[in-house]
């Protein structure tokens, strides 16, 4: 048996799932795809996360494009932050092309062009589903989290929210917040005192500049209702395909804050949401978060810990992670051994530190008889990648360098004209196109405020109208006196003896 005739023979032993899978493209043996070497990755093992990295322009996108597709097809909803807009493109099939043609030719797979249900959703003022949540969903623990606050200032969050709760005060958005805020140190002083003990104002002030901070981001578009439902997620079209909901974020890339605000208040909700699966045959819902690196090299400390958390967590739900990334160095350690499929793009090396990393990524990679992992790394082409993923049985596969088979949908961005023709048939968007702003913690401090003012003044003016009316009718001594009848009977009579 031949070198190739033995390496078809590993990849297709390797890559062997009994269930429901996906077709990555062909293994590539010194550079040339082997016809019918298929890169199968099951289902089952999808919700153990993932990674997709690779330098610019060596097709991260097109594969992030490829696997939604297939989940798609395959009945699995899927979530997109598309923080370059260029994925809308997924609702329109692709005009098809020669090279897409050659390339499926080899990898032994027809080429199908496809559209796919698409949903459009918007975390700012862009036309789409709008999404919200209120800063009561998102609970102390994890908006101190978010302003990254020390344990002190945690310890007053979480009395304001326990304020709220005992006084069925309403917190929506950032301004309630604040407002109770300033209430505890202010008006209400003396009543948090009693109950809640005392609060420092300077404590406060920082917690009040961090809000600041983030409503500058953009954060008061997201909190407030009507709060999306993350069951909305999950919905499947009439011909049995996952709705691929794509998240525009094209302007909030230089808001790293608002978008790990949003990441994390999503991946909670789901958490807190979504029921217990197990080891079922596929996952519930699988999320593409592109850009990853805006996420870490953002995030604070404690944030991390967060995150790091319900990473190891959410896979039970069902929900499967997948971080789209320049460099797996990105991505922290802790989270990086959460990945169960790996694919690599090629990565450049121009400096130093380029070779150092490309060390370090190659050791993250089952070790291979066939290829030299550093050297592929910088050898691979556009559309082809290092694919590492688990069996069945959460093994990992043989690492594959595969040429990647193309999207079956349109690899450019839909015209304003589709995509508001395409916004415009959403039910999602008249559900969560209304803007509700009941009344909250804010206006009902206020009215509170200002009935305490009121009585204040009433208390004022009382007393001094009370003591002018005492003084008037109270009678003096000497009038008294001089007014006795007494008295005048005493003074006519002398008056008589002097007349005589």
């Amino acid at each position: 048996m031949g070198k190739k005739e033995e390496f078809f023979e590993h990849i297709t032993t390797g890559y062997a799932p009994k269930g429901d899978h996906i077709i990555m493209g062909a293994a590539m043996l010194d550079g040339e795809a082997i016809t019918n070497a298929h890169v199968k990755v099951p289902l089952k093992t999808m919700n153990r996360h993932g990674l997709i990295a690779g330098a610019t322009g060596t097709g991260k996108t097109k594969t992030l494009q490829v696997i939604a597709e297939n989940l798609s097809d395959k009945g699995v909803p899927v979530l997109l932050m598309d923080l370059k807009g260029d994925l809308s493109g997924i609702a329109q099939p692709s005009p098809g092309h020669a090279k897409i043609d050659e390339r499926h030719e080899k990898i032994g797979l027809p080429f199908e062009a496809n559209a796919f249900p698409v949903e459009i959703l918007s975390l700012s003022e862009q036309d789409g589903v709008k999404l919200r949540a209120t800063v009561s969903e998102f609970g102390p623990v994890l908006l101190s989290r978010i302003l990254d606050l020390t344990v002190t200032q945690e310890g007053i969050v979480a009395v304001v929210f326990k304020y709220c709760d005992d006084h069925k005060l309403p917190l929506l958005d950032l301004k309630d917040f604040k407002k109770v805020l300033q209430y505890a140190t202010g008006e209400g002083k003396a009543e948090f005192t009693k109950n809640y003990g005392r609060i420092s104002t300077s404590s406060t002030g920082t917690i009040l500049r961090k809000i600041i901070e983030l409503e500058q981001q953009g954060a008061e578009l997201f909190f407030g209702e009507k709060s999306f439902e993350v069951d909305d997620l999950t919905r499947i079209d009439e011909n049995g395909r996952g709705y691929i909901n794509i998240i525009r974020l094209t302007d909030i890339q230089d808001r790293p804050k608002l978008f790990s605000t949003f990441m994390l208040s999503l991946l909670a909700e789901i958490y807190g949401t979504f029921p217990e699966q197990g080891d079922s045959e596929r996952p519930e819902l699988i999320m593409f978060i592109d850009e990853a690196h805006l996420i870490f090299n953002e995030a604070s400390k404690a944030l991390l810990e967060q995150i790091e958390s319900i990473v190891k967590l959410i896979r039970s739900k069902g929900i499967g992670l997948y971080f789209v990334t320049q460099n797996p160095t990105d991505v922290p350690d802790a989270v990086l051994s959460q990945l169960g499929l790996k694919v690599q793009h090629a990565l450049r090396a121009f400096t130093a530190k380029d070779r150092k990393a490309i060390k370090l990524t190659a050791e993250n990679y089952p070790d291979s008889e066939y290829y030299d992992t550093k050297d592929v790394l910088t050898a691979l082409g556009i559309g082809e990648a290092l694919v590492s993923a688990l069996d069945e049985k959460g093994r990992p596969t043989p690492l594959a360098a595969t040429l990647l088979r193309a999207p079956m949908s349109r690899m450019d961005v839909l015209t304003e004209q589709e995509l508001k023709t395409l916004i415009s048939k959403s039910d999602l968007v008249r559900k969560y196109g209304e803007t509700i702003d009941r009344e909250s913690a804010y206006e009902i401090l206020n009215k509170k405020i200002e009935k305490a003012e009121a009585e204040a003044e009433k208390e004022k003016i009382a007393p001094r109208s009370t003591s002018r009316r005492r003084t008037s009718t109270r009678q003096n001594p000497v009038i008294k006196v001089l007014t006795s009848a007494t008295f005048i009977r005493g003074v006519l009579g002398v008056l008589k003896k002097v007349i005589r």
